[in-house]
């Protein structure tokens, strides 16, 4: 039977790190999910406000087929420039893509990025000339480990889920032929991650050893296609977007790790309801260690890891939201 890894995280893929900073006066934060070498990555995006960057370099037909780190960050566009300070760190590390192999040309470190919106949360803004994004990049970089805080931290420190307090999430698995797969996602969602009425999240069915806080819906629980429960009040403020990243030690192709980041976005819709609205810039990423070959049977495989990225990643989403509230004393 699958298990949760020893540290129900991300970073129990070997080869992955997480780091995170956050500034409280402005309200916001960022993560940085940084590999100890450059791995295959995937990208696919759902919402329809979305914030990124170097998400072409994942599509097919391009001339890096590697990344270095991804960054998810608070902050909207202004968040992009997290990856600047991340870049920063890789390129001081002498990391990144080299096209002319001279000492003194410097490598181009490789670092997609997506944004979630948290501008309007009651933070200082305030910044001048300089934003604090570039800062709490590198503050991120140089923090990288394998354990890390969830609930109000990094990208999801000012976040939102619906009409209760967001946060970052993390959580893994692995299988009996001992496969990991790991999802760490920032929740600023538009919907509710609660059932209507209920102190059960949709992710409930998946949720494994009480993570965040075994709640279960009603026998009499009766759905409503119409009743939201706690979403946004005022979608039109933008003041959403959940970010995630899945990692697997798995050996995938780019094409394969695409079919991973198209399932995992299920995901999404099993933690959060509605989700991939016009005013969410969904996303989620796929990194690959390259570590495990996949058995004969390719596609098989690669639909079994698709679907326990999509489970792995709906158990963060929730315990992202449980561990803000549960620190905040906030319940359903």
């Amino acid at each position: 039977m699958a298990r949760p890894g020893a540290k129900n995280l991300i970073t129990d893929v070997s080869g992955i790190r997480v780091g995170q900073a956050e500034d409280i006066a402005v309200r916001t934060g960022t993560t940085v999910i940084l590999a100890d070498k450059p791995l295959v990555a995937a990208v696919c995006v759902a919402g329809g406000g979305p914030g990124t960057r170097e998400t072409d370099l994942l599509a097919g037909g391009t001339l890096v087929d590697a990344v270095d780190a991804i960054v998810l960050s608070g902050g909207s566009a202004f968040g992009l420039a997290a990856a600047d300070g991340v870049a920063a760190g890789l390129k001081q590390a002498g990391r990144g893509f080299g096209l002319i192999d001279l000492p003194t040309v410097p490598k181009s470190p490789i670092v997609p990025s997506a944004i979630l919106y948290d501008l309007a949360n009651g933070g200082n803004k305030d910044w001048g000339d300089v934003s604090p994004y570039a800062a709490l990049g590198r503050k991120a970089y140089d923090t990288v480990s394998d354990t890390f805080r969830l609930g109000r931290a990094g990208a999801g420190f000012g976040a939102a889920a619906g009409a209760h307090l967001g946060g970052t999430g993390s959580a893994s698995v692995v299988t009996k032929d001992k496969f990991t797969i790991g999802a760490i996602a920032a929740v600023n969602c538009y919907g509710s991650v609660y059932m209507p009425g209920t102190e059960a999240f949709w992710a409930w069915p998946y949720e494994i050893d009480g993570e965040y806080g075994a709640k279960r819906p009603p026998a009499d629980f009766a759905m409503d296609p119409e009743d939201w429960g706690a979403a946004k009040m005022n979608p039109a403020l933008g003041q959403n977007t959940t970010i995630a990243c899945i990692a697997t030690d798995a050996i995938l192709t780019p094409d394969q790790a695409k079919r991973v980041a198209q399932m995992a976005l299920s995901g999404f819709s099993r933690a959060i309801r509605p989700v991939f609205a016009p005013f969410d810039g969904d996303a989620v990423f796929v990194l690959a260690t390259g570590k495990r070959p996949l058995p004969d049977a390719a596609p098989a495989a690669v639909a079994r890891i698709g679907e326990l990225a999509a489970s792995t990643l709906a158990r963060a989403i929730a315990r992202g939201v449980y561990t803000a509230g549960k620190a905040k004393g906030e319940t359903a």
